[in-house]
């Protein structure tokens, strides 16, 4: 019998169960029928990727949470898996990556963006004209390759227009591998050919500011798929964004993957840890044991002076380690 008022207690009280009144619980599932695949490309919350030689639609499991998943990765994939029309799969887990690039929109930005995961090499494609170089921009690159342990390589177009020399001459202290190409050779497939030698057997991620002919080159490389590309503004002489995301893509005729990312204005480093960067200098560093706690690598108690005076290294590497960590502290276009 119901009773009311002053004598009822909680077993009269009827409570009607919430959407979300199912019991949490920290255990999830091992998805142990997952299956490998890898990342291709991102666009709004879909993600194309590659599994068992056939492209698969996915999105990221809600028990991923806010993990990011980004072209590179290496992931686990569960559900319809033939890559049909309509067909969605579930990513269910990202595996360790081996590297992960970085970058921020500013200086001042403490949001890192991840570019790609899992490249062992950056190629950092620069026109020798229209547009002209950016030197602060290669060596904000250079930073970022250093400080994710990628290997970088420096990629030179338009060859035709200007000489190579004078910018090679800045680089050189640093041992950097470099290509150079012209337009003609873009044409014939000679450039092509040259840069496919850098790229065999190896993970390799493009990055370069718009209109450098960069989405061009990646088109020679990997012809049976094409990408829109643009034409540089004459006024303005920046190129007009022409790839709008990340997309890797297999290295015909060889065993390697190429990404081609986004055209870049900027590459911020508050990300980088200088400590991190010195790592990329095998000559330079012991001799950092002897330098203040904290230190720039550029100031009067820094012991790399001594120890380029002592022979250990060449001065023209301490000079570009300076520049390049100088060149976290200044804006690209100073």
């Amino acid at each position: 019998m119901r009773r009311y008022g002053k004598h009822t207690d909680e077993e009269d009280v009827r409570v009607r169960p919430g959407k979300g009144s199912r019991p949490r619980t920290s255990i999830r599932p091992k998805h142990e029928d997952a299956v490998p695949g890898m990342v291709l490309t991102v666009d709004r919350g879909r993600l194309t990727c590659l599994v068992e030689g056939r492209t698969v639609t996915a999105m990221k499991a809600r028990e991923l949470g806010r993990k990011g998943v980004v072209v590179g990765d290496r992931v686990a994939i569960v559900g319809d898996l033939t890559g049909a029309k309509d067909t969605l799969a579930r990513i269910v887990r990202v595996e360790k990556r081996a590297s992960v690039l970085r970058r921020t929109a500013d200086d001042d930005d403490p949001y890192e963006r991840v570019v790609v995961a899992n490249a062992d090499q950056l190629a950092i494609v620069t026109a020798l004209a229209d547009p002209e170089p950016r030197p602060r921009l290669i060596d904000r690159c250079l930073v970022a390759a250093f400080d994710a342990g990628l290997d970088p390589l420096l990629v030179l177009t338009k060859s035709d227009l200007a000489p190579a020399a004078p910018l090679l001459e800045t680089y050189e202290p640093l041992g950097v591998p470099f290509v150079v190409t012209n337009r003609d050779e873009l044409a014939d497939g000679a450039a092509a050919d040259r840069v496919r030698e850098r790229l065999t057997g190896r993970t390799t991620a493009f990055v370069g500011h718009s209109g450098v002919g960069k989405t061009t080159l990646v088109n020679a490389l990997v012809p049976d798929r094409h990408r829109a590309t643009g034409d540089v503004n004459a006024v303005t002489g920046r190129g007009r964004h022409t790839t709008t995301s990340a997309l890797a893509l297999p290295l015909p005729g060889a065993e390697g993957w190429v990404i081609d990312t986004p055209g870049v204005r900027s590459f911020g480093l508050h990300h980088v840890d200088p400590s991190r960067v010195i790592g990329a200098f095998p000559d330079l560093e012991p001799g950092t044991a002897g330098c203040p706690r904290a230190c720039s690598h550029d100031e009067p108690d820094c012991a790399l002076d001594q120890w380029v005076a002592d022979g250990h290294a060449d001065p023209a590497r301490l000079y570009s380690l300076r520049r390049l960590l100088a060149s976290r502290e200044r804006h690209e276009g100073d």
